[in-house]
């Protein structure tokens, strides 16, 4: 049983690396909802857990708007390690579920793991192309596998990598058509050209070689 789990986990990993450009060491938005979880079945060092989790190094992130009981109690726990915090662009102090899905935004720019017990945002999160989502359960972790929405946003985003537009078509025959129209123009100029410089450098070679070749010594 625990080795089908760390096979689906790896599988999702390498699906958002694949598909959304995730690269190790990978980066984990922890709300608080995710650390009481954490300090509550004791889950610690924090960081080794998730690392585990992914198959990779993790790096722990939290947000400014944590509960300040919560965020004295993770520092006194000695929960993360070198735990960096990023930076909201609110000016106002937030909750903590609208600081998360401001960090995230539309796009998951940064490409975050989101680690939450909160049901609401992780449904939420199902619909964000990009943003896989941890959670706990008792005393194990778990990915949540690529929904559906995400997994189509996917596939259709390969498909136009794969399958150039007629527009871009059209501009890229008609590039390469042009440059061997001028390529067949200057090729008659260029060869005479080119031909009349390599026969006086080659006679110069030669010259300078009979000289060398022939040159004696006085008497």
């Amino acid at each position: 049983m625990r080795v089908k789990k760390q096979k689906r986990h790896r599988k999702a990993v390498r699906f958002y690396s694949a598909c959304f450009g995730f690269r190790e060491p990978y980066k984990v938005l922890c709300d608080g909802t995710f650390i009481h979880h954490l300090l509550h079945h004791r889950l610690t060092p924090a960081d080794d857990v998730i690392s585990h989790l992914l198959g990779a190094r993790a790096l722990l992130f939290t947000t400014r708007s944590l509960p300040r009981p919560i965020f004295l109690l993770s520092s006194f726990c000695l929960l993360f390690v070198d735990r960096v915090l990023t930076s909201c662009d609110h000016e106002k102090r937030i909750g903590a579920r609208a600081c998360v899905e401001s960090v995230i935004g539309a796009t998951n720019s940064e490409h975050f793991f989101v680690a939450t017990q909160d049901a609401d945002m992780r449904k939420k999160f199902r619909e964000v192309p990009g943003v896989p989502v941890i959670y706990g359960l008792r005393n194990s972790l778990f990915i949540e596998q690529p929904s559906t929405q995400q997994r189509e946003y996917a596939r259709s985003t390969e498909e136009k990598r794969l399958h150039m537009g007629e527009s871009e078509y059209l501009k890229l025959y008609k590039s390469d058509l042009k440059g061997i129209i001028t390529n067949d123009s200057t090729d008659t100029v260029t060869e005479g050209t080119q031909l009349t410089r390599n026969i006086s450098t080659t006679k110069r070679m030669l010259g300078v070689a009979e000289k060398s070749k022939f040159k004696r010594k006085r008497a």
